[in-house]
């Protein structure tokens, strides 16, 4: 049973076509199509992978968007965090290492 094909039309400049036909012929692929799709193939799911490597569903960006767009109030912990920050770093001259090592 044949697969259904569709078709994609593109124009590129001579000297690209030349450099694909070549890149094609010593790669041993039967057809400058057949190269172009396999390389579009791969880099299409590459590019699919690392979109969804981090935030998986949907589910998952829209949390990710809320919280950037109405982040939570500070808690303790962070407070605590920033004073300790603002203490070491405000406390210190910009090139007192020493201060800098007793502190951290």
């Amino acid at each position: 049973m044949a697969t259904s094909v569709d078709r994609i039309d593109i124009r590129i400049s001579k000297e690209n076509k030349d450099l694909i036909k070549y890149a094609a012929e010593i790669s041993g692929f039967k057809t400058v199509s057949e190269f172009i799709v396999s390389l579009a193939k791969k880099e299409a799911k590459r590019i699919i992978e690392e979109e969804t490597k981090l935030l998986k569903s949907m589910e998952d960006k829209i949390h990710f968007v809320e919280a950037l767009l109405n982040p939570p109030a500070p808690n303790k912990a962070l407070k605590s965090a920033l004073e300790q920050y603002n203490d070491l770093f405000n406390s210190a001259a910009p090139n007192d290492f020493d201060s800098f090592r007793k502190k951290a």
